[in-house]
């Protein structure tokens, strides 16, 4: 697998003319299901820049946030700005890859051309993801990391501002997981803004920028990722690196 260039506005094309959806605020954030409080009076700033790890115990609203900054699902409560920009119109120029990816009951290619009708495009970034040998292979077929590799490209060709990763990696194998993180990485140096949930502390250490904690769903610790790691200001955090169970 090599090195691969994308043709498109990750490389320099021209946008049409809009408002840039960073910086992000919110504010009060609230989510219910079942009469229980979710999320709780969150609040949050990231800048235009860089790549956000969201981590926290199992339970702590972390996939919700992300499903909630996306426009997926409404909150009951609060407000989440893209730069003036609400969630419902902001996105279409994002893109998210699940923990487990859909995939169409199509080929590898078929999955590719579902969102991107540039043939040397797809070509570039199934050869970046290291599926272009595998290109006329129905996509169901492909094991668990060759799937996510997929759903990462695909999510890819949509030229998206920002980029959502709900653990990515997780039971992936070592080289999937390296080339994951590469292509976050070199994603986030195109100018792509890279949003991500993991519960892999070296993982963070090697691609985040800064690092979102949640505890109870709400915010309880924002930091740089070196200042957050050697020294978290916040009980829950530090009980969660220590590895020992948060209440």
């Amino acid at each position: 697998m090599r090195e691969a260039t994308f043709p498109s506005v990750l490389d320099g094309a021209v946008r049409p003319a809009a408002r840039p959806l960073l910086p992000l605020s919110v504010r009060g954030l609230v989510l219910e299901r079942g009469g229980q409080r979710l999320i709780d009076n969150l609040s949050l700033d990231l800048g235009a820049a860089g790549c956000t790890a969201i981590m926290g115990p199992n339970g702590a609203g972390k996939s919700l946030l992300m499903r909630l900054l996306h426009g997926l699902i409404t909150p009951d409560a609060g407000r989440i700005d893209w730069n003036g920009t609400a969630p419902g119109h902001a996105t279409p120029r994002q893109a998210m890859v699940f923990q487990k990816p859909v995939l169409l009951r199509r080929s590898v290619r078929a999955n590719m051309a579902f969102v991107c009708q540039d043939a040397a495009r797809i070509d570039a970034l199934l050869d970046h993801v290291g599926l272009l040998e595998k290109a006329a292979r129905p996509a169901r077929k492909l094991s668990g990391g060759e799937a996510q590799r997929l759903a990462l490209a695909r999510a890819l060709a949509t030229d998206p501002e920002v980029l959502f990763l709900d653990e990515p990696t997780a039971s992936l194998d070592p080289a999937s997981t390296a080339l994951i993180e590469h292509s976050a990485l070199e994603t986030r140096s195109r100018g792509v803004r890279v949003i991500f949930v993991t519960h892999d502390a070296a993982q963070a250490r090697r691609v985040a920028d800064d690092v979102v904690f949640l505890h109870r769903g709400r915010v309880v610790e924002h930091a740089a990722t070196d200042a957050f790691f050697p020294r978290p200001a916040s009980a829950p955090a530090r009980a969660y690196l220590d590895g020992r169970i948060v209440l």
